[in-house]
Order: structure tokens, then sequence, then C-alpha cells
């Protein structure tokens, strides 16, 4: 694949209303209108707390899977907070996502930080 066909959105912040009209957001209409290729949003830190503690966000997780975004999250992290099975649950791919953010910047793809 091409890379600048691919974006990376790395969503760390617990603020639900980042999450939805900001990071949900971009992510569903950049898949929709085809502004990228392919989107992987990636939960990492206090976000993942705020996806096992929301129904709305995880509402909103389950939006974005159906438009093909793929989701992945942190395991150290879930693991720290407990809630491995929460975000599996809900058909995130969890794993120990260091080497895959590393490789990505690597690479020189597209990121987004929030």
């Amino acid at each position: 694949m091409n890379g600048k066909e691919e974006l990376l959105v790395l969503w760390t912040s617990k603020d639900k209303t980042t999450a939805i009209n900001m990071v949900f957001m971009y992510a569903e209409n950049s898949k929709i209108k085809g502004w990228w290729k392919d989107i992987t949003l990636l939960i990492w830190g206090a976000s993942a707390k705020l996806v096992s503690d929301d129904k709305e966000i995880r509402y909103s997780i389950k939006s974005l899977q159906q438009v093909d975004v793929k989701i992945i999250a942190c395991k150290q992290c879930a693991e720290q907070l407990n809630i491995v099975e929460v975000l599996e649950n809900i058909g995130i791919e969890v794993f120990y996502t260091g080497e895959f953010l590393t490789n990505w910047i690597k690479s020189n793809k597209k990121i987004i930080t929030i």
C-alpha cells in the first residue's frame, strides 16, 4: 500500500468531546469521503479507559468499524487498566503497539495525534 493513502490516528485523550467531535468525526468522514484509503485508529492511554467506561463512545467505535476504520489498542495500557477483555469484546484488536507505532513513524506514513 502506498503510505500516502494510509493514516494513523493516535488517540490518547480522555476528553469525550474531542473524541466525538474530532477523532471519530474526522476518521469516519475521511473513510466515507475517500480522503484516505486506509485509516487506523490507535487507542492508547486514557482513551482506552474512556472506551471501556462510556457506552456512547463504544457505539461510536462500532460506527467506525462499520465504515472499515481499523481499530487497535495498546495492550500494555489495557492490561494496566484491566480492560483487555472489554476492548476485545467490542472488536478492537489489542496488542503491544510500541513497535507498530515506531515502524509507522519511521516509514514516514501520515499520523495525527490527539
